[in-house]
């Protein structure tokens, strides 16, 4: 018996020493399984890390780490499903760990889906709250997903977290900018441009404020700025260029961009912003030479593919100054064709049409223009053309609901006032 009992322990004891010795086995495959992955992904041969992390989950299927570096290795090679997978699988594996939920939330930001994304980092914040960092993302993500007062509210936790991250106030400005708080707006994007300097965005949204503010000295420092900042193209020499115009700085304007077109000689978009100052000299001058040089620029532009509605829209304008009627119609035509379209061009187009007797084009020309600019200060003098070309069209109906329309808005509008008697 005490042999019997004696072999069975023995025996007993081989078992767990074999079973230990399986697990220390697999245990140590698990791990170089990991390792290899790591390396591989280091070298960036994602398929071979794909390949030893999934060697590491045959081995441990619970294993939160291999799960979220498997996904990793997926959203290098852009499989953004499959890293998703991964990433919802690690986070469920471990519901206190961080990283899994932070990394499930990039990736669907990564494939548009912005409001799943913002709920995965309120998971991710709601397990450690103090992170600045993820804090933004979701006030990133709800941007995207149009949640504006949501997105500023965690943009704001963000600075409270830690104020020094310039990407959290250039959020709040966008936020604001949206509500139509300019001057907030401003302000935060003052903040991150002080924070960061070379944040170029934030610069960027800071013309366009201070020019819908009518702040054009401001306006125009930030173009230069932006221009010193980046020279990769000629875009930020035309706009400061453009912005010395509209201040009424045409020789400064036409000296930045002729230095623009010697560092890229022929680009038709300088030509462009140059042919735009030349016609603002011509048209508040009376000025004959700068209108020749208009046509000759803009005629340069014009032709190239880099022809906004914009270029188009000077072009014709310099046109029909120059008294060229049917070739200024031609050109403003295409200047309406060609998105986006600058909402000038439809009122420069409609009122050559008229001329021309062109009445149904200018009438269709004039209601466009009302779809781009909701806000127009004139409504009735737009109602006026658009009622009176009905009329020339025989079209009472029109008129009449235009002429209704018009005064509704404007009731002392005397041109609306007598067409309407003319209706009735």
């Amino acid at each position: 018996m005490k042999r019997m009992f004696a072999a069975a322990v023995l025996a007993g004891g081989a078992v767990v020493a074999a079973l230990a010795y399986q697990a220390a086995a697999r245990d140590r495959d698990y791990r170089a399984f990991l390792s290899q992955g790591a390396a591989a992904l280091a070298d960036d041969q994602t398929f071979g890390a794909i390949e030893a992390y999934s060697g590491a989950i045959a081995l441990q299927p619970d294993s939160m780490l291999a799960h979220l570096r498997r996904g990793e290795a997926y959203q290098h090679r852009n499989e953004l499903e499959a890293a998703t997978n991964d990433f919802r699988r690690a986070a469920d594996l471990d519901r206190s760990a961080t990283r899994p939920l932070e990394a499930l939330g990039d990736v669907l930001y990564q494939r548009g889906r912005y409001q799943r994304s913002a709920e995965v980092y309120e998971r991710r914040l709601a397990v450690d709250s103090l992170s600045a960092r993820v804090t933004l993302k979701l006030a990133v993500a709800r941007y995207r997903a149009g949640q504006i007062d949501a997105a500023l509210a965690a943009a704001e936790d963000a600075v409270r977290l830690d104020g020094t991250i310039a990407d959290a106030h250039y959020l709040i400005g966008m936020c604001l900018r949206d509500k139509r708080q300019l001057v907030d707006a401003a302000a935060a994007l003052e903040k991150a441009a002080a924070i960061a300097p070379a944040l170029v965005p934030a610069r960027e949204e800071l013309a366009e404020l201070y020019a819908a503010l009518g702040r054009r000295g401001d306006e125009l420092e930030q173009l230069q700025l932006i221009a010193v900042l980046d020279r990769t193209g000629p875009e930020r020499q035309v706009a400061l260029g453009l912005a010395q115009a509209r201040a009424g700085q045409e020789e400064l304007a036409v000296l930045t961009l002729g230095h623009a077109l010697d560092r890229t000689p022929g680009h038709p978009m300088i030509y462009g912003a140059i042919g735009q100052v030349w016609l603002r000299q011509a048209t508040v001058r009376g000025d004959s030479v700068a209108l020749g040089k208009a046509l000759e620029a803009l005629e340069r532009a014009a032709a190239t593919d880099y022809a906004t509605s914009t270029i188009l829209g000077a072009y014709g304008r310099a046109l029909l100054m120059d008294n060229q009627i049917e070739a200024a119609e031609r050109v403003l035509l295409q200047a309406t064709r060609r998105y986006p379209v600058d909402p000038a061009s439809l009122a420069t187009y409609a009122a050559v049409a008229e001329r021309l007797n062109h009445a149904a084009a200018a009438r269709t020309a004039l209601i466009d223009y009302g779809a781009l600019v909701p806000d127009e200060p004139d409504f009735g003098a737009r109602a006026a053309s658009i009622a009176r070309l009905s009329l020339r069209l025989n079209d009472q109906a029109t008129a009449a609901s235009w002429i209704s329309r018009g005064l509704e808005k404007d009731p002392e509008n005397a041109a609306l006032q007598a067409l309407d008697t003319r209706v009735k």
